[in-house]
């Protein structure tokens, strides 16, 4: 997708949008404007409406009101409107794009990635909708005994900035395909594509009003949207330290969360692995998106006999790479979302080169735009290992043995992926069983999504997976036991 030539398009964002929220409809917004920015150049594209306490308490009541309704629906005409999503995902591609790569700071080709596996995720999620909701169980007794799905109610969904089309439509789909209606806060950063364009392609597609709201927001108007009493499941993405808060409020009233947190990823790299292919697979790894995924190669663990060639190798890479404007020039990294973000990873890199990390390649920006950067002679004590960084730094340390890999791997709490880079795939499948993160990918780097496979994390990077088929109606459901009598039992008294 070449954005160079391309003017910026409007064909689904109207004027109706602009200081609104979508409850049911597009509405002015209670709680004032906010601006939208292209983050690579500061200019505005957008006014958003930010959401008030009245407005969350609006769309969860309105959510409530349309949800048994939609819940009555056939599962196969949901699924139909799923399949509709889907087809206008693919036509409206190009404009979608272009506010995913201003909106974010994205490069070109991370936007049809997002828009096209939300397309496969509807599909896919489309088809369980045909798939049996429940069991007909054995019984002790004659009767007949049956457990069944049965819609949760009012989904709430709170999304980040980072990946925000792909990571609204992966938890509002298979809410919406289970009979659910659903309330998003996307977050104020990138309110059109992680939020306006949903509600508008939902809209086209057949989705009843009230079924789907968005209401732009801050943490106050997600602290709203969880302790709403009209919500009954929080779906969240984001940072530890905000879903730590979250899964406290929810649990306080006994709501269903999903949380997917953040990660500190480690890619293992033994002393067999091809290097030009793991170079290649790690640098991506840890440079994607500025590093700004919760599933980034945030650690290099290198063997110690291959350390030295490895790190020249990924600084080589890392040189060769180009930062800018992603609408308005061919580079491989956009810019750091903005400046808060971006002074946190000099901070940690600055720190680190203080306390005695060697800067290989980058170690400078200018202004949001990050060079991607190569360290060595990290140390476990160094807060550039562990903590999440959501920067394009790349820390090497080495290990000497297996079991050496396996306890750096396992040195922090956060516990998402791990990529194992060897020939030696007895050895791989070792490590895979010892490592603590929901997921293993061997011979590959760590940002990595299907549709087909659970996503989610251990420890402090989430409360389980989610994504893929069955896992996704059970995460969206809960199950009912229905026994049936022919004639009323007798009791004892």
């Amino acid at each position: 997708m070449t954005k160079q030539d391309v003017s910026f398009a409007r064909e689904l964002v109207d004027d109706e949008m602009a200081g609104s929220v979508y409850v049911g409809r597009f509405r002015r917004a209670g709680g004032g404007m906010v601006s939208v920015t292209d983050k690579a150049t500061g200019e505005m594209l957008f006014t958003s409406g930010e959401a008030s306490s009245e407005d969350v308490a609006d769309a969860c009541r309105t959510a409530k009101q349309a949800q048994e309704q939609w819940a009555q629906k056939p599962p196969v005409e949901r699924g139909d409107i799923l399949r509709k999503f889907a087809q206008l995902c693919e036509v409206h591609a190009d404009e979608i794009g272009q506010w995913i790569i201003r909106e974010t700071g994205s490069i070109p080709p991370k936007a049809p990635f997002e828009i096209m596996t939300s397309a496969r995720e509807a599909i896919e999620i489309a088809g369980t909708t045909g798939q049996p909701v429940g069991h007909i169980l054995a019984s002790a007794l004659a009767r007949k005994s049956y457990a069944r799905r049965v819609p949760l109610g009012v989904v709430a969904v709170i999304t980040p900035w980072n990946s925000p089309f792909i990571l609204a439509a992966r938890a509002v789909l298979p809410a919406l395909a289970m009979g659910n209606a659903v309330v998003l806060k996307p977050d104020l950063q990138t309110p059109v594509c992680g939020g306006y364009l949903l509600a508008k392609l939902f809209e086209l597609a057949g989705v009843p009003e009230g079924v789907f709201n968005v209401i732009p927001g801050g943490g106050d108007v997600g602290a709203a949207l969880v302790d709403n009493p009209d919500v009954n499941m929080i779906s969240f993405t984001g940072s530890t330290a905000t879903g730590r808060k979250v899964g406290e409020a929810a649990g306080r009233d006994l709501k269903k969360v999903a949380l997917e947190l953040g990660g500190n990823n480690a890619a293992i790299v033994f002393e067999d692995a091809d290097l030009d292919g793991t170079v290649s697979a790690t640098a991506f790894g840890s440079f994607f998106h500025q590093g700004q995924i919760c599933f980034t190669v945030g650690r290099h663990l290198v063997h110690e006999a291959v350390a030295e060639e490895y790190a020249a190798k990924l600084a080589e890479k890392a040189r060769s790479l180009h930062v800018g404007n992603p609408f308005t020039q061919q580079v491989h990294l956009g810019p750091i979302i903005n400046e808060k973000q971006a002074a946190r990873a000099q901070k940690l890199l600055d720190d680190s080169v203080a306390a005695g990390a060697n800067v290989l390649a980058g170690g400078s920006r200018d202004g949001l735009n990050f060079r991607p950067t190569v360290l060595t002679a990290v140390t476990t004590q160094m807060g550039i290992y562990a903590d999440e960084i959501f920067g394009p730094i790349a820390p090497i340390v080495t290990f000497k043995t297996e079991d050496e890999a396996v306890a750096l791997a396992n040195g922090v709490p956060f516990g998402l992926a791990t990529a194992i880079f060897t020939r030696n795939q007895a050895r791989a499948m070792r490590i895979a069983d010892k490592v603590k993160t929901g997921i293993v990918h061997i011979n590959d780097q760590t940002v990595l999504h299907e549709v087909f496979g659970p996503i989610g994390g251990m420890g402090f990077s989430g409360n389980g997976a989610r994504s893929g088929g069955p896992s996704v109606m059970d995460e969206y459901s809960q199950w009912q036991w229905i026994t049936v009598n022919e004639e009323i039992p007798a009791y004892p008294f």
